[in-house]
């Protein structure tokens, strides 16, 4: 058990010639040596907040109730060394908290939630966290905006809540269901003509460099992303993709439930996972649809190619589709520079190696995991949609510069979610065969 929570016994009365230190002196001299660390949860000249110490230090560190010793306002000696050690004992648990607020309140930002204060929001969820998990780690964002989401959705101030509160009007649902279907009615097959090959060789070829300006240009001149969206409603098409379960993309629902562990692909979610999916990851909506509007923006954006509503966007699934056949072991050869880097990536990876040497049975990575290394372009294609529908919520327009940053940015995102899942299944004691010629 941990200093920050075992019993302390109370300590023996003091003598009357025995001298007393104030409760509160002896908190914040111990505070202060905690220096900046602790930054966060203090005030201008370096001592606890006043809430730091309604939230955090009382009850969750010196817990007075099983420690009534420490509860006076005045100490003896014995009892104010008690108190110093234990906030001190503390410190990396109020450091970790600190480093946790900080990456709350950043989110708290994005996802534009500004009703309540955020320290009696969020104190002893940071706390919680510290405890847990300790500092923050690679996952950080993600354990940041559940912690916010959960909160604001518990108290109905986000614009995720704002939304769910109309799809529980039936007469709003109606209207809803009304529009999307008439922009479903209304789609036409793209007109443009398929991209030249050699456009986009070149901007495959340019862009890890930075000097895809001309080939960028010349794709978005000639609709090429959305030309290249032409064959999705054919049978099995996007399917093959990842981006469907189904043989061709179906009208979706508008929606009013979610779940972030169990979103279906991207042209099978509902109006409102859409939207909850972006909104609860940590995208910040900077425009200023509110939420009826995001609702009846996101309907428009679903009955367009790529389900994407800008071409900037649409050329990028473009480029993901040709890049990816360089992931494929039985793919066609890496003729470009972005083909090459992004195998060269991918096959250096030693859970990538092992997957597709050994038999499924002995290559101790799970069979999800098998999954997408087998269809790693299914992988990459689910996560470069998501990657650019969040982009398009939060009003980031995407320039040839980004190009390269986003192609290798989704193939890194792709092996990190890997590399957890497999640390997941090892640390819950998934057995290790013997394989073939080894010790």
């Amino acid at each position: 058990m941990s200093a920050a929570t075992e019993l302390t016994p109370p300590p023996p009365a003091p003598t009357a010639s025995e001298a007393l230190r104030p409760r509160a002196q002896v908190m914040i001299d111990a505070w202060l040596a905690l220096d900046r660390d602790v930054a966060a949860l203090s005030n201008g000249s370096g001592r606890p907040l006043a809430r730091t110490v309604k939230l955090i230090l009382e009850p969750l560190v010196i817990r007075p109730v099983q420690n009534p010793g420490l509860a006076g306002g005045a100490l003896s000696a014995d009892a104010a060394g008690q108190l110093h050690a234990r906030i001190l004992a503390a410190g990396p648990d109020l450091a970790a908290t600190a480093a946790w607020f900080l990456r709350v309140k950043t989110v708290r930002r994005r996802l534009r939630v500004t009703e309540g204060n955020p320290q009696e929001k969020y104190f002893s969820r940071c706390f919680e966290l510290a405890r847990t998990v300790g500092m923050p780690g690679v996952d950080a964002e993600d354990r940041a905006v559940e912690v916010v989401t959960e909160i604001a959705q518990a108290s109905g101030d986000s614009l995720l809540g704002r939304i769910r509160e109309l799809l529980r009007d039936a007469h709003e649902v109606t209207r809803l269901e009304a529009l999307l279907h008439e922009r479903w009615a209304e789609r036409t097959p793209p007109r443009a003509l398929a991209p030249a090959s050699e456009v986009i060789a070149a901007m495959l070829d340019t862009c890890p460099t930075g000097h895809a300006d001309a080939a960028f240009e010349a794709l978005r001149i000639s609709d090429a992303g959305s030309a290249a969206a032409s064959t999705l409603g054919d049978e099995g098409t996007a399917r093959l993709l990842g981006l469907t379960a189904h043989a061709s993309p179906p009208v979706p629902l508008i929606g009013s439930t979610a779940s972030k562990r169990g979103l279906p692909r991207p042209f099978d979610r509902s109006i409102f996972e859409r939207l909850f999916a972006a909104l609860s990851g940590g995208a910040p909506v900077e425009s200023d649809l509110d939420g009826d509007e995001l609702l009846a923006e996101e309907i428009d954006r679903s009955a367009l190619p790529w389900e994407l509503a800008d071409e900037h966007s649409r050329i990028m699934m473009l480029l993901g589709r040709e890049v990816t056949g360089a992931l494929d072991a039985s793919g066609p050869a890496a003729t470009t520079a972005a083909h090459r880097q992004l195998a060269s990536r991918w096959n250096r990876e030693a859970y990538v190696r092992r997957a597709l040497r050994l038999p499924a049975e002995v290559s101790g990575v799970p069979a999800s995991v098998l999954d997408d290394i087998h269809d790693v372009r299914q992988a990459y294609l689910r996560r470069l949609w998501v990657r650019m529908h969040g982009r398009e919520l939060r009003g980031q327009v995407l320039g040839a510069d980004d190009v390269w940053d986003t192609l290798d940015g989704v193939l890194r995102s792709v092996v990190m979610d890997q590399r957890q899942r497999l640390k997941i299944a090892m640390g819950r004691g998934m057995p290790a065969p013997a394989l073939p010629g080894v010790a």
